[in-house]
């Protein structure tokens, strides 16, 4: 029951600390608390461990390198190594439904060839050749994305919902730090840099990467409903939740949930331990998913919904606004309803067959 409880205890502070971390992101007065903490912190750790963390999480996560590529590759590798190794063996002598068990590979192949997709696909990077085609690809708000603005970086006219991903330290046409940079490029329609693909989403890739996304999340899904029917189904047949045992002070019990999970993690460590990473990817990655489909139905991207000032933030108590003025608020002037967002995404424009802006 120990360890247990201090999973349950783990994942807890893990999922509040990313709660926390999505509040701090959107709150003035809790982002100078972080830079707070964080220089207390830096008081503690021995400065060259600083720089060396500093130069390790800079090169992971500021620079292009496929490092991210090559972990993701090697986690499906082992989730489908040990479910090919010990699951399907076990499923197909208690004779599982084939069509059942080879799901989660049919789903494997899509997730490869849009994972593959999403890495290689221009995203939608913005040059001299087609600047001015992108500009009549989408109408100025004149609060997140004024006219006649040209990009601190790269020099060149910004269309409405671009963005560059750049060198740290550089700045968008607000004047805000850029928290995505490692590519040095204007994207069109620009959403996030993902470092799961070393590429950054834009208008052109955003719809393999949701597919990549959806499979993901399907894929680790499935390989959890099939391990957990497998070891239900085993209990079930060996009749172990009527069994008993004799605890510490030897007292006689009968089988109870937790004593049945301990005794399936020592009787079945790898199995047990797969089970447990992929359904706890399962949520990460269906809340994401959700979020990412939220987006693509309202014809929002994760550049716009953080930068925007939306109503429950201007709500919210911990949030300082400047005395002097009172804060723009951005209106989603891109939604034209569901069908149309989504053909938006899974059909995009390119600049060539771009409409025109509205006057």
């Amino acid at each position: 029951m120990d360890f247990l409880i201090l999973f349950l205890f783990y994942l807890a502070l893990v999922v509040m600390g990313l709660v926390l971390i999505c509040v701090c992101s959107k709150t003035h007065s809790l982002k100078g608390l972080a830079r707070g903490g964080a220089q207390i912190f830096s008081c503690v750790i021995p400065e060259c461990l600083q720089r060396a963390m500093h130069r390790s999480l800079h090169y992971l996560f500021h620079t292009r390198n496929h490092t991210f590529i090559v972990l993701h590759l090697v986690l499906q590798g082992m989730v489908y190594t040990e479910y090919t190794w010990e699951v399907f063996g076990y499923c197909q002598e208690l004779e599982f439904s084939l069509y059942y068990l080879l799901l989660p590979y049919l789903l494997l192949v899509v997730n490869l060839f849009s994972f593959t997709l999403t890495c290689v696909t221009n995203p939608g990077i913005i040059t001299k050749a087609n600047e001015l085609l992108f500009l009549h690809v989408y109408e100025f708000d004149e609060v997140m994305f004024p006219k006649n603005v040209r990009c601190s970086t790269c020099a060149l006219r910004k269309p409405a919902r671009s963005k560059h991903c750049s060198e740290c330290g550089s700045h968008d046409s607000s004047g805000t730090p850029n928290s995505t940079c490692v590519c040095n490029w204007c994207v069109h329609r620009f959403d996030h840099h993902c470092v799961w693909v070393n590429n950054c989403i834009g208008a052109w890739n955003i719809r393999y990467f949701l597919i990549y996304l959806l499979t993901l999340t399907a894929s680790a899904a499935t390989v959890a409903i099939v391990s957990t029917t497998f070891l239900i189904h085993l209990v079930v047949m060996s009749d172990l939740y009527q069994e008993t045992y004799v605890d510490d002070l030897g007292h006689l019990h009968v089988m109870d949930t937790v004593f049945l999970i301990q005794y399936l993690f020592l009787t079945f460590p790898r199995i047990v331990f797969m089970l447990g990473f992929v359904v706890v990817l399962s949520f990460l990655l269906g809340g994401y998913l959700c979020f990412a489909l939220y987006l693509a139905a309202t014809n929002q991207t994760t550049n716009e919904w953080y930068r925007g000032d939306w109503a429950w933030c201007q709500r919210c108590p911990l949030v300082a606004w400047p005395p002097s003025a009172e804060p723009q608020v951005h209106r989603n002037i891109h939604s034209h309803g569901l069908r149309s967002n989504l053909q938006e995404i899974f059909l995009p424009a390119f600049p060539c067959h771009g409409r025109k802006k509205q006057e």
